[in-house]
C-alpha cells in the first residue's frame, strides 16, 4: 500500500483528504499540530504524530522515519502563533532567521524547499479532492442582487489585489466600500470586523492569489464561514471557480439558504 504524508493544519481540510485518501486505498500518517489540529484526524489516519508549529526538524524527521516520500499540506495554521504559542526548533528557527520577511507563501515555499531537500515531494492541495473544488455559477437558491453583483465585481479586483502582495485573499465590502481586509486575523475574523462596520448586507469576496502555488493555502470555506456570515447579517459570498475548496458542500449550502444568504463561484 502507498503511503502519503498529511502536514495537518486547522479545520475540517485535514480530514476532508484523510477521508478522500484512504477511500483511493492510501495510507495516510499524520503530522498534526498542537493547538491546531482537530483531534478527530486521529480517527481517520493510518498514524498521527502531533507537534508544535515551527518543529520543521521533527517534522521531517517523522516522515523520514516512516519512509514517508510525497507529502501535502491541508488546513491553515494560524500565523499569530510565530508571535506566541509556537515552538520552533533548531531547523524551523534557522528557516526562520534566513527569511526576510514572513509572507504567507514565502513562509509555505521555505517550508516545501526544506522538505524537498530531503527527499519529501510535496504534492497539489487538491490531491483526490478535486470533487471538492467550486463549479461556476449560483450555488444557492437565492441569486446576487444587482447592488451585491456591483460590490463583488468591486471587491474583485481588491481581493486579486492583496493576493498580489501575500497579505490575505479576502474582502469584505458594502456600497463599494471597503470594510475589511484580511491580514494575518483570518477570514473569519475578517468578516466579523467587515460586517459589525454596517448593519447587514456585507458582502464577502474570497479570491485565490495571483502568484498562488496550488501545493497549499488555497482558498476554502465551509460551514463555520456561513455561520460567522449569518452572525453579522452578511449577505452574499463570491468566490473563484475552480480555485476554491468548499468543504462539506451540502451542509454550506443549506446553512446559506437558511440564512438567506447567495453563493456564487465565478
Amino acid at each position: 500500500m502507498r503511503k502519503i504524508g498529511l502536514i495537518a493544519g486547522n479545520g475540517n481540510f485535514p480530514l476532508a483528504f484523510a477521508r478522500a485518501a484512504k477511500e483511493k486505498g492510501l495510507q495516510v500518517i499524520a503530522v498534526a499540530h498542537e493547538g491546531e489540529t482537530l483531534p478527530e484526524l486521529a480517527e481517520l489516519v493510518d498514524g498521527i504524530f502531533w507537534v508544535k508549529v515551527g518543529q520543521l526538524g521533527k517534522l521531517i524527521k517523522i516522515f523520514k522515519d516512516q519512509d514517508v516520500s510525497d507529502v501535502l499540506m491541508a488546513g491553515g495554521i494560524k500565523k499569530t502563533r510565530l508571535f506566541g504559542g509556537g515552538l520552533p526548533d533548531m531547523r524551523g528557527m534557522t528557516v526562520l532567521a534566513r527569511m526576510i520577511h514572513k509572507k504567507d507563501d514565502s513562509l509555505l515555499r521555505a517550508v516545501a524547499t526544506e522538505l524537498e531537500s530531503e527527499g519529501i515531494t510535496v504534492r497539489e492541495s487538491t490531491l483526490y479532492l478535486d470533487n471538492l473544488l467550486a463549479q461556476a455559477g449560483v450555488l444557492t437558491k437565492r441569486k446576487p442582487t444587482k447592488d451585491e453583483l456591483q460590490d463583488i465585481e468591486f471587491g474583485w479586483h481588491l481581493a486579486k489585489e492583496i493576493g498580489k502582495l501575500d497579505i490575505g485573499q479576502t474582502v469584505v465590502v458594502k456600497d463599494q466600500a471597503v470594510l475589511a481586509v484580511e491580514a494575518i486575523e483570518g477570514t473569519d475574523e475578517a468578516i466579523r470586523r467587515g460586517g459589525r462596520l454596517c448593519r447587514e448586507g456585507a458582502v464577502v469576496v474570497k479570491t485565490c492569489k495571483p502568484q498562488q502555488d496550488l501545493r497549499f493555502d488555497l482558498p476554502a470555506i465551509g460551514i463555520q464561514t456561513m455561520q460567522t456570515m449569518r452572525e453579522v447579517n452578511a449577505s452574499c459570498l463570491a468566490v473563484e471557480a475552480g480555485k476554491t475548496i468548499i468543504l462539506d458542500r451540502q451542509a454550506v449550502v443549506l446553512e446559506a439558504d437558511r440564512a438567506g444568504i447567495s453563493i456564487i463561484a465565478r
